[in-house]
């Protein structure tokens, strides 16, 4: 039993080249590791260009599915993980451009409280779980708010932590350019707003939202 634990606890250690080779040699089950790994990622990459959350769910799996078929493509000149962002942000653009091109709203289509969620706060006192909870969803409104191009910077710099470099390589954009961007979004945030995004909780993607998205494009593969 020791020994089951171990290998599966070694597996979990591999890095994102060496489960990406096994994965390319016909252990196509090891994807779940890359799955998990990035689920969080890659919907906050995504939320940042789509309000509904049940829209987000669906294009992450898109964007899941088509990693795993480009997944011999793949050529570690960058990390896996800004290879999927960059795919996954392919995705979302495809499906705003197929919402204009089918005259639909394609907005905030749901109340930003029913979007969110907020973490176990089991351990806080009531006064401050309502504290958390407002200043959560401040927050989140004012992430909104941002406009579109500024937004993604902020959510991957602030939130995700991605460095300059690899925002640079996920965007294609200049360096410059994601400085400005990322400077004009603090700026455009309140001051005593902008010291809150310590806090990682905001666009949330985990517990049983993570298992239902590996739940499901593991299906999908497996029937690949």
């Amino acid at each position: 039993m020791k020994a089951v634990r171990s290998d599966r606890f070694a597996i979990t250690q591999l890095s994102d080249s060496q489960v990406i080779m096994r994965v390319l040699e016909g252990e196509k089950e090891l994807f779940e590791i890359l799955l998990r790994r990035y689920n969080q990622r890659l919907f906050r990459v995504i939320r940042s260009y789509i309000a509904s959350e049940d829209d987000v769910r669906d294009i992450m799996q898109e964007a899941y599915v088509k990693s795993y078929l480009k997944l011999g493509q793949f050529n570690n000149q960058a990390s896996f993980s800004t290879w999927l962002i960059r795919i996954g942000i392919n995705e979302a653009l495809q499906f705003i451009r197929k919402r204009k091109r089918q005259s639909e709203n394609y907005g905030k289509t749901e109340s930003i409280e029913n979007v969110f969620h907020l973490p176990d706060t089991k351990q806080m006192n009531p006064e401050n779980q309502v504290i958390k909870s407002e200043t959560r969803v401040i927050l989140e409104r004012a992430v909104d708010q941002l406009p579109e191009k500024y937004r993604v910077i902020f959510v991957l710099h602030q939130i995700e932590g991605l460095s300059n470099a690899e925002i640079v390589e996920s965007l294609k954009l200049t360096d410059s350019n994601v400085k400005v961007r990322l400077h004009r979004a603090k700026k455009l945030l309140k001051e005593e707003l902008f010291k809150t995004t310590k806090d990682a909780s905001i666009f949330e993607f985990g517990n049983h939202k993570c298992d239902l998205m590996v739940e499901n494009v593991m299906d999908r593969i497996h029937g690949l």
